[in-house]
């Protein structure tokens, strides 16, 4: 054996041994299977549904012939990912609806409520799962930090609108796609649209807690109603999320390997939504966070019932609704 044979294998072994204490191995996910005709009849919006862990999930519920309305801000993209799991789900499939929705903006909230209300007469599943990472100072239409106009306020407020509706069509269901990196957030209530200061990675992980909070408090008041929430953190997956993260030149084919070998596909990563959308186990379940199929134990900040009340207050204040 040639001593480059043996050099490369042995710089290539301590790459691959570095990636693995960076990124440790997840475990894979187990694919789910439901009957072909689970979700028929079913109306599901899935938010941020033209890429990553949205389309995968799309194209799961469109195979147990769903109606499924894409609700994205990019028209092309959403139009080209419909195309796209229309094909991979087969000749027996659900209906996929594309909708105009752009989070970053109170008024587009408001106009694609409007539209269901007025289009649909029933919404069994609201999966709110888009969402922007650690992006640069940005403020949405209305003046809100992008990260937590988006994930949080955007979300919020599209909840609040087309409860009328869930409850009609109950029992129904809400999935909120959270992060594990909640853990390293806290609400800053003095300063919640980042006006002082702006760290990219704090207002990622507030605006997750901020969904877990919302998720807590919304399951309160949906008590009694037949519609039930809750949320879930899928893991790290291979998706666009990250396209904001600087990644040094020489870095990439590195970060691009470990990758491929430690994250979650988009398929892998849609199992849990898809699971808190479609599985009997969680008939009735709601204020819960799942991780991997399975309830997961939260930290404490992410159960605050006073913390959760003050950010439901708030938050209704900032997008213009009574309390």
């Amino acid at each position: 054996m040639s001593t480059a044979v043996i050099v490369a294998a042995v710089v290539g072994g301590g790459i691959l041994l570095f990636l693995r204490r960076l990124f440790p191995r997840q475990k894979a996910a187990q694919l789910l299977w439901y009957p072909a005709d689970t979700m028929r009849g079913k109306t599901v919006i899935v938010t941020g549904a033209n890429c990553g862990i949205g389309k995968a999930l799309a194209g799961e519920l469109l195979k147990l012939h769903a109606r499924v309305i894409m609700a994205c801000r990019d028209q092309r993209s959403a139009e080209e990912a419909a195309e796209d799991i229309k094909k991979q789900a087969g000749p027996e499939q659900g209906e996929v609806v594309i909708k105009h929705l752009d989070l970053a903006s109170l008024a587009s909230v408001r106009k694609f409520c409007e539209e269901i209300q007025e289009e649909e007469s029933r919404i069994d599943v609201l999966i709110n799962n888009a969402g922007v990472y650690q992006c640069p100072y940005t403020k949405t239409e209305d003046g809100f930090e992008m990260q937590l106009g988006v994930n949080h306020l955007g979300h919020f407020l599209l909840t609040r609108l087309l409860l009328d509706l869930l409850k009609t069509s109950a029992p129904s269901r809400i999935v909120v796609v959270s992060s594990k990196l909640y853990k390293s957030g806290h609400i800053n209530f003095d300063d919640l649209n980042s006006e002082s200061q702006y760290d990219k990675a704090f207002c990622y992980s507030q605006s997750k807690l901020a969904n877990l909070l919302f998720t807590l408090e919304l399951a309160r008041e949906l008590e009694g109603t037949g519609v039930t929430v809750n949320a879930l953190t899928p893991g790290i997956v291979r998706t666009r999320l990250g396209r904001h993260v600087q990644i040094p030149l020489l870095a990439k084919p590195l970060f691009y390997l470990a990758s491929q070998v430690f994250f979650k596909s988009p398929l892998e990563g849609a199992q849990t939504p898809l699971y808190l959308a479609c599985s009997p186990e969680v008939e009735g379940v709601s204020g819960k966070c799942f991780a991997d199929c399975k309830e997961e134990e939260l930290m404490a900040k992410a159960t605050d019932e006073q913390a959760a009340k003050k950010l439901w207050d708030l938050s209704s204040r900032m997008v213009g609704l009574p309390n």
